[in-house]
């Protein structure tokens, strides 16, 4: 045994334990709004404490813990907290990547934890459902930032034909639309397109409706409570699928329900997690964060539906590929691409 390797496994170790005792400490951030009250300028534990209403001894003890993780930065001279320009932009800024979000996902999904280990036992399947609420409201408070910057701006322009038919005014469905933003998003962004957003799960179409409603955007975007096998409408210009293909027990099911509800000229706009089609190439940072995120929520979302399938969140091009032919696409293309999502454009 080699010690040095040793020691560099437990460094490992170290850095990933810090990382997920912390986790709980960016949500109490998050759910308290320190992030934005730090982000009005430095402070001592104590005059933090005068600006958040929270007790001192506790607020020292996170300040300090985000700051040992680098999320939060500290003057020895002044013994002040602060955010950095970057650290606000990422942490407390609402045009920002909402890195806090993605921190409420992890706990909600681990709160699964022992019935997610009796699976693994039986192979049962445990529904996205009934995952605690945090998991929803934070894949859509993660996701959302991403949307924003980059639908409109980037994913429509890319596909042949799209953004012209938005424009002028055109039907999209929105399949798996969850609470609603991309939905509400693409209604706002063109104001002579239709959408209606459909998703299984009714808790999130309650509060779809609700967002919708507040946006001023009920009158063109309807939503209703529906499988991507059973959405209704037909003559679709666009359907669009956002992170969610991966988790359908019967994602073929759902490919040819696509074909089906299209215009001849349509265009399904499906985004999935970015993934490698060798195994060893999801090996990266991002490929733990899919893989470790999949075993408790897409696998398992997957295998409490009839469908045999399981693809996982790093199913890569060619399985996708592979599952729009079976379904009768005849054209596939890889429009864009960002570190974290793969955008195809698949025609009839």
């Amino acid at each position: 045994m080699d010690d040095d390797k040793v020691t560099e496994f437990l460094g490992r170790f170290v850095s990933d334990l810090g990382a997920t005792e912390a986790a709980g400490s960016v949500v109490i951030g998050h759910r308290l709004g320190l992030y934005r009250a730090l982000a009005e300028g430095p402070a001592t534990p104590e005059e933090f404490a005068g600006r958040t209403g929270c007790h001192p001894r506790y607020l020292t003890e996170w300040l300090r813990g985000q700051a040992a993780g680098g999320y939060v930065s500290y003057d020895p001279g002044t013994g002040r907290f602060s955010l950095s320009e970057e650290q606000a932009f990422c942490l407390a800024d609402p045009a920002g990547p909402n890195v806090p979000a993605a921190f409420l996902i992890a706990l909600g999904m681990l709160l699964a934890e022992p019935r997610i280990t009796e699976a693994f036992r039986t192979g049962a399947g445990f529904g996205w459902h009934e995952h605690a609420k945090d998991v929803f409201v934070g894949c859509d408070a993660f996701y959302r930032p991403a949307y924003m910057a980059a639908l409109v701006s980037s994913w429509i322009p890319a596909l042949d034909g799209t953004e012209e038919k938005l424009r002028a005014g055109a039907l999209v469905a929105d399949v798996g639309c969850g609470l609603g933003s991309s939905s509400i998003l693409l209604a706002q962004s063109y104001p002579r397109t239709s959408v209606a957003g459909s998703d299984y799960h009714a808790e999130s179409i309650e509060l779809a409706r609700e967002r919708a409603a507040e946006a001023g955007v009920d009158d063109r975007v309807d939503f209703e409570v529906a499988t991507a096998h059973t959405f209704t409408g037909a003559d679709y210009d666009l359907v669009t699928m956002f992170d969610c293909l991966h988790d359908m027990g019967d994602p073929l099911g759902a490919a040819r329900r696509v074909r089906e509800a299209l215009a001849p000229d349509g265009t399904w706009l499906l985004v999935e997690p970015y993934a490698a089609d060798a195994v060893e190439d999801n090996f990266t940072p991002v490929g733990r964060i899919y893989y470790s995120g999949s075993t408790f929520l897409c696998v398992p979302n997957a295998l409490s539906q009839p469908g045999g399938y399981a693809l996982g969140a790093q199913a890569g091009e060619a399985r996708i590929r592979e599952l729009t032919r079976e379904a009768g696409f005849t054209r596939l293309r890889r429009a864009a691409e960002t570190p974290f999502n793969l955008v195809y454009e698949i025609r009839p």
